[in-house]
């Protein structure tokens, strides 16, 4: 299991920096950053733009591996998504993950002015955002006409500095997202239940991510993927689980999604004064020592 972060896109760069930095020394994995115009309880607080943001990261960091969690249709685009992705792998010597995913209903779904696109037109645009978006990161010339998105005699030259491509970890809790992930990804990612993340006791949210593993397991089946060959993250931060409150909380937490197939874990960097509050010295310590406890 590995261990990595989600750093918020707040902070102006001479402290940015260092937190970035700091992500690198104490170990993580990957530091990732969410990629939104604002966000809910911040929607009145600093936010800066996700992509400038990891360009920074990846001048500022030499191992950790670097993505967004996730970006979205809501405004984004394949073709000049594609360019931005490519130019921070290069910039990053192929550090970067590429997190998708369908978008939600907040104030990104409307900033550029567009009316609130139904669940379904949400998955509509992610089958064809994804597979639009895997052939621009893989090949030199791309022409594609779709329903919402197309791209003409588009050149990506250099497509992307890893090969084949940047990995894509997709963000799906529903069939269609799963099926895309099986054909298109290198990572699933969840949060927990779609439907009421917050909702459910936090012990049963073991039993919905084994439900979601074992119904992508089957869509892999189908695929003729090996569910083995995805790596499947969790993001935390969205259910009543804590386990931030103390390393022993995080072992326990860790050691029940290693159990079930977890391969990644993500914290959120604590945050004074929001919803991913928590005590900065715990967090370090979780950091360094939490996964090293479950061996």
């Amino acid at each position: 299991m590995r261990l990595s972060t989600v750093i918020l896109p707040i902070h102006r760069w001479t402290e940015g920096r260092k937190v970035w930095r700091r992500a690198e020394d104490l170990g993580f994995h990957a530091a990732y950053t969410y990629d939104h115009l604002s966000w809910r309880s911040f929607r009145e607080r600093p936010w800066f733009g996700a992509v400038p943001t990891l360009t920074a990261a990846a001048t500022a960091t030499e191992r950790l591996r670097l993505g967004t969690m996730v970006t979205s249709p809501n405004f984004r685009h394949p073709v000049t998504l594609a360019k931005d992705l490519a130019a921070i792998d290069d910039i990053s010597e192929g550090r970067l993950t590429a997190g998708i995913g369908a978008g939600g209903t907040g104030f990104d779904a409307t900033a550029l002015g567009q009316r609130p696109w139904s669940p379904r037109e949400r998955a509509d645009r992610l089958a064809e955002f994804v597979p639009l978006l895997d052939r621009l990161l893989s090949e030199p010339e791309v022409t594609q006409e779709g329903t919402y998105y197309t791209a003409h005699d588009v050149r990506m030259i250099p497509s992307s500095r890893q090969r084949p491509r940047v990995p894509m970890y997709i963000a799906a809790t529903g069939p269609r997202g799963m099926r895309l992930t099986a054909r298109h990804g290198e990572g699933w990612v969840t949060y927990g239940d779609p439907r009421d993340p917050k909702g459910i006791p936090a012990r049963d949210c073991p039993a919905v991510i084994a439900e979601q593993l074992d119904r992508l397991s089957d869509v892999c089946a189908d695929e003729g993927r090996k569910p083995d060959e995805l790596e499947k993250v969790l993001l935390q931060g969205s259910t009543l689980e804590r386990p931030l409150d103390s390393v022993d909380a995080f072992v326990d937490y860790a050691g029940r999604y290693r159990e079930l197939g977890i391969t990644e874990l993500v914290l959120h960097w604590p945050v004074p004064d929001s919803v991913f509050d928590a005590d900065q010295a715990v967090f370090e310590r979780i950091a360094t020592e939490g996964l090293r406890q479950l061996d």
